[in-house]
């Protein structure tokens, strides 16, 4: 983070820094990057921005985040190898929350209690309780909910903050398995029909709306709780929140990808019509 210079007594205060309109901070997108051409992931073909192609990915930064859903088939969190003990605690929470999704989707939600759910993923219910302190949590917590954090922080410093969030969403959605996709429609159809989740998820969007204020603040060298950036956290993830509640609710003939960079389009134009 960028420390103010220090003034002594009978100077003027340096001013606060300013995003000017054009400035990476800002909301604005852009769609001129290309991958790298030996990257099997990118192969982009011509000059059409990455969101009409589905394929192009930004250059260098390929699969920065997107290691989250890699990482889910394969029961190990982003980042670094891990040890025995840790990758057993990502399986055992794995567990759970699938047996828990089968469950909802079979009984219902509210008609699901905890004691059913560990006994379906042959635990005991003091585990689930020790994994998830409370039943909203096995549907809205998971070990890569610091993937955003990451996926954003591994960015182009001077990348457009919407261009950024949309494309470590749009890696993550693109790595998923059949069967995460199938758990995130269910997760976000959840977060519309039951109301102690919708509540959970208020307080989990806070959180990231101030660690997105916190990133931003970095890049631009304001303070963290300055308004605007405030109000630039919470809209963007508004609109992400949406474009995923939005594709919940039409999974059968809209897709997730689209979504987002709707979504991200009508940030990036302004919030016009």
């Amino acid at each position: 983070m960028r420390r103010a210079p220090s003034h002594t007594p009978g100077d003027a205060p340096s001013p606060a820094p300013t995003l000017p309109l054009h400035s990476p901070n800002v909301i604005t997108v852009t769609h001129s990057v290309t991958c790298p051409a030996d990257n099997p992931v990118c192969r982009p073909r011509t000059a059409r921005p990455a969101h009409e192609t589905g394929r192009g990915l930004p250059a260098a930064r390929c699969p920065t985040m997107l290691r989250m859903a890699a990482a889910i088939s394969a029961s190990t969190p982003p980042g670094a190898p891990i040890g025995r003990r840790e990758r057993k605690k990502i399986q055992t929470r794995q567990a759970i929350r699938r047996a828990a999704y089968r469950l909802f989707e079979e009984h219902g939600y509210d008609a699901t209690p905890v004691d059913r759910i560990a006994e379906a993923a042959e635990v005991s219910p003091s585990t689930v309780f020790r994994y998830f302190p409370a039943k909203e949590d096995i549907v809205l917590t998971d070990e890569y909910d610091s993937v955003l954090e990451t996926g954003i922080r591994a960015r182009p410093a001077d990348e457009p903050v919407i261009e950024s969030v949309r494309q470590v969403s749009i890696e993550a959605l693109r790595a998923m398995t059949a069967q995460d996709r199938g758990e995130l429609v269910q997760r976000v159809r959840l977060i519309r029909e039951v109301p102690a989740i919708r509540g959970r998820t208020a307080e989990r969007t806070a959180r990231d709306a101030a660690m997105l204020t916190t990133v931003l603040a970095e890049r631009s060298g304001r303070p963290a709780d300055d308004l605007e950036l405030r109000v630039i956290s919470a809209v963007i993830l508004a609109a992400l929140q949406e474009a995923l509640l939005h594709w919940g609710e039409s999974v059968r003939t809209t897709d997730a990808e689209a979504s987002v960079h709707r979504a991200m389009d009508v940030l990036g134009r302004g919030l016009t019509l």
